[in-house]
């Protein structure tokens, strides 16, 4: 296709110039309520906590929850 026939505005193409002037920033915005963050962790970890949830038959995110709830009670414990 030639860029004569480009700009000529056929089918679906980009026009040469395009009015902004009315445009309303953030229009179509809607802010997350929740970001999540990924958390990576190590293979040795890994390994262990999926050995450890398949014996259990529940999932690795349930069996890692379960750890670091536990560690959080233990946190609170010790700094009062």
């Amino acid at each position: 296709m030639r860029k004569s026939n480009i700009l000529k505005g056929s089918g679906n193409v980009m026009k040469k110039q395009y009015d902004f002037s009315k445009a309303v920033q953030g229009k179509f915005y809607r802010p997350s309520d929740k970001l999540e963050i990924p958390v990576y962790i190590d293979n040795e970890v890994k390994e262990f906590f999926m050995k450890k949830s398949s014996n259990k038959k529940a999932g690795l995110n349930k069996v890692i929850n379960s750890v670091l709830r536990k560690e959080m009670e233990m946190i609170k414990i010790i700094a009062g």
